[in-house]
């Protein structure tokens, strides 16, 4: 079971997102402890969870979110109801683009009779590094390219030598799914001595084993590969031990195709 900042960081719904969802009756917590009052969910929650954000992401309102869940399993009908959305789509402005994009995604699952897209989880021990680091709160996740331009901005004249491995990390230090001010830390591995510099700290990374997945494509997939990491935790007798983290081995910096990306999602873990 996940208590409920768990569950929002995996599903990335915030709480006030998940409370809205159970009292609307579309997501309700497995269970409820009698004396403290707390929330847990189950990892068997994920996809439906996941399902809501996609939904929501695509513009459908949380009424018809309600009315469409039900109809998953009936392709036509889903289909049909994906169709209109993609029509009404086409006549809005600043979230066309993105809103389409979605939908023509989930229409070209819906006629395939699998998801091709397969996410295998390892354990492995990322070793201690000694990093270059900028962290705050920064609007949004999509913000974060603004701590990378801090980087590169105040360490431009220091000829900073990578370190090896060559690591270019994002941890998110939230205890949950956040819409606006998150805490993000961005970290490049060194080699070598640097001073600070206003926003750049230079500091040690202990050792830590994670459990991961890589993924190629867009960082609209990153819900399926927590979904499938979560769902190997729990198989294999692992427990959530910290942050969680993703390294980009192929990011915006060195392609602007979004499915030449190449991402490891990381969680930290202990046996149980």
């Amino acid at each position: 079971m996940l208590k409920i900042g768990e569950f929002s960081k995996l599903s990335r719904l915030s709480i006030r997102q998940l409370r809205d969802l159970d009292e609307a009756g579309l997501l309700a917590p497995a269970s409820i402890d009698a004396f403290t009052g707390y929330r847990y969910y189950s990892e068997n929650q994920l996809p439906i969870a996941n399902r809501i954000r996609a939904l929501k992401e695509m513009g459908f309102t949380q009424p018809v979110i309600g009315v469409v869940l039900p109809l998953y399993g009936d392709r036509t009908a889903i289909e049909r109801c994906l169709t209109l959305r993609r029509a009404e789509a086409r006549m809005e402005l600043e979230t066309a683009q993105r809103r389409l994009r979605l939908l023509d995604t989930a229409l070209e699952r819906l006629r395939k009779d699998e998801i091709d897209m397969k996410y295998d989880v390892t354990i492995k021990t990322l070793p201690a590094r000694y990093v270059a680091s900028v962290r705050q709160i920064i609007p949004s996740y999509g913000h974060e390219g603004d701590l990378w331009g801090i980087y590169c901005e105040e360490t431009a004249r220091m000829s900073i030598q990578s370190g090896v491995p060559k690591l270019c990390t994002a941890v998110y230090h939230d205890g949950e799914f956040r819409e606006s001010d998150v805490d993000v830390e961005i970290q490049k591995t060194v080699v070598g001595e640097y001073p600070d510099t206003a926003h750049v700290k230079f500091k040690t990374v202990p050792a830590m084993e994670v459990a991961s997945a890589t993924f190629q494509g867009s960082y609209e997939k990153i819900g399926e590969v927590n979904e499938a990491i979560v769902s190997w935790i729990q198989d294999n007798g692992y427990a959530f031990a910290g942050c969680f983290l993703n390294i980009y081995h192929v990011s915006p910096h060195e392609t602007r195709n979004p499915e030449e990306f190449v991402t490891e999602v990381c969680y930290p873990v202990r046996k149980k």
